[in-house]
């Protein structure tokens, strides 16, 4: 797919309106195409819930509790967010050991499962994990082939229950050199499927830095960012079997400035795309349309749909946590 005058559109359009964004007290949605305003309409505004975090991903709302959850990766922790405004931690000391302060070991990603258990992707740990209602934790992934995973990043879940989840030699961009730090045992980034515990399954490892990922609104489709060296995202056919085919480039966002990079993303029950880059939270159409932009004050590095329409979007930016209100409803666990 051929991006170059969308390219360059947008690389006029984004440098003057995002001036107008700074002008914003919480943020700016740039509007590259009207049909967004179907999406968000203007004047909508964004809000910041609660700053101050380490570094902050992975939020999925819980609709049997009414609440948020996210991961903290530097804190070790998993919080929780409730519609009160209070913050507290949900589960701490996800990663046992000891390492170095700031490097980025507690969970990343987070999704449930069709029974409502929270599924993490564990990254410090390098594993996937499932929390059983009684609080234990069950191990999902943890071994390709008889070696330790690199870090696992993002994961979804499929409606037959099977998890789809990245790993990416993250942990090892983070901790620092020192004779203790995890020692890499696979020698490639993969994209991996779980259809039982210990069942792992190699779907593809041509994505050279898989991040987030989502399933298109009627799971036919995979969506895959890949963070670096270059800023794309892939898009595969997804078999009845569970395999990946016919893997081809969504979107090449490279040459778009901004510090962001592709990392999650989610999709509406209309199958637009909502993936935070380097323009921030860029919404596309199936076919790859750019409408425009969800602007933060930090960097976003993932979100998810909540609330009890699905219809408000939590966005986790760096270190603090923002929601907007949009006019449609989210595919969501």
């Amino acid at each position: 797919m051929k991006h170059s005058t969308i390219l360059l559109a947008i690389l006029v359009s984004f440098t003057a309106l995002s001036m107008v964004g700074q002008q914003a007290e919480v943020g700016s949605i740039v509007r590259h195409d009207p049909a967004i305003d179907k999406l968000v309409s203007p004047g909508t505004k964004i809000e910041k819930l609660h700053g101050g975090f380490g570094f902050i991903e992975g939020p999925v709302w819980v609709r049997s509790g009414s609440y948020l959850l996210f991961s903290d990766l530097p804190s070790n922790a998993i919080m929780k967010w409730s519609p009160d405004g209070t913050v507290s931690v949900f589960r701490k000391a996800i990663f046992s050991g000891s390492y170095p302060d700031g490097v980025q070991i507690g969970s990343n990603g987070l999704t449930l499962d069709k029974q409502g258990r929270l599924i993490a992707a564990e990254h410090g740990n390098r594993r996937v994990s499932r929390m059983e209602k009684d609080g234990t934790i069950t191990v999902l992934a943890e071994r390709y082939e008889g070696k330790r995973l690199n870090s696992p990043n993002d994961l979804v879940c499929k409606s037959n229950g099977d998890i789809y989840f990245t790993d990416p030699p993250g942990l090892y961009r983070t901790y620092p050199d020192v004779p203790d730090a995890p020692k890499r045992e696979l020698d490639f980034a993969g994209v991996y499927r779980v259809s039982a515990p210990g069942k792992v399954e190699l779907v593809t490892k041509e994505v050279p830095y898989p991040n987030g990922l989502a399933f298109s609104a009627d799971e036919k489709h995979l969506y895959i960012a890949s963070t670096r060296p270059d800023k794309f995202w892939m898009v595969y056919n997804v078999e009845t079997d569970g395999s990946l085919s016919h893997g081809r480039k969504f979107f090449d966002a490279t040459n778009i400035p901004g510090e962001g990079v592709p990392d999650g993303m989610k999709v509406d029950r209309a199958g637009n795309i909502y993936a935070t880059g380097p323009a921030g939270v860029m919404i596309f159409t199936p076919d790859a349309k750019l409408l425009g932009a969800i602007q933060l004050p930090e960097i976003p590095a993932n979100l998810n749909w909540g609330d009890a329409d699905g219809k408000a979007l939590y966005i986790t930016a760096r270190t603090s946590l923002y929601r907007i209100r949009m006019n449609v409803a989210g595919v969501r666990p």
